[in-house]
């Protein structure tokens, strides 16, 4: 969007369009894209009735952790923030000073996969569900303070297989991706389920 500040009425019509349909921008994007303060923003928010990124976060995470069935919702890494059993799911990992290198602040390894693979094994609809082979690219180095929104789609599904893929994106850029193969499994009978149908 750019340019010049755009006048107010039409800045709340596309303001409101943009955030309906990226709701995990910060007001920090938004004020670059509308080329205004943030300051700008969060009033515009608050004329709009348009929550905060966190309380948007929190509302969508609601939803979507109550469809789990394989993992308890502290197993999940990142925010939970949408999730179609047996289809797809989406989550967002702030990259948090924990999560990184103390060394050149780059995000460790398996905090990306962490985050894809819990994403994969949440949209399996199974009470147990496991990884058991997985397949991954570091597409670059992740920074500190950088918003990774993984996406998670069920490919193909064999019996108690599911072959899911994970991309994982950073402002639009894909970062990570990886091909996961989860079982669903049966404890008390001490072997994989097999679901056939």
């Amino acid at each position: 969007m750019g340019g010049a500040a755009l006048p107010k009425p039409v800045r709340h019509k596309k303001l409101s369009a943009y955030i309906a349909g990226n709701p995990f921008v910060t007001d920090e994007e938004l004020a670059r894209m509308f080329n205004v303060s943030v300051q700008t923003i969060r009033l515009d928010r608050l004329e709009l009735g348009i929550p905060e990124l966190r309380e948007r976060t929190k509302q969508y995470a609601e939803n979507s952790y109550a469809k789990v069935k394989s993992l308890a919702g502290r197993e999940i890494i990142g925010d939970l923030l949408d999730l179609d059993l047996e289809k797809s799911g989406l989550s967002l990992l702030e990259i948090t000073d924990d999560m990184v290198f103390e060394k050149n602040r780059i995000a460790r390894g398996h905090i990306l996969f962490a985050q894809a693979n819990s994403l994969a094994v949440a949209i399996v609809d199974a009470e147990v569900a496991l990884t058991g082979v997985a397949r991954v690219s570091f597409v670059r180095p992740i920074s500190l303070g950088e918003r990774i929104v993984a996406k998670a789609i069920i490919n193909s599904k064999s019996g108690n297989k599911y072959n899911i893929s994970v991309t994982s994106k950073s402002d639009n850029e894909v970062v990570f991706k990886g091909k996961f193969r989860v079982f669903a499994v049966d404890l008390e009978e001490g072997a994989l389920i097999e679901n056939r149908g």
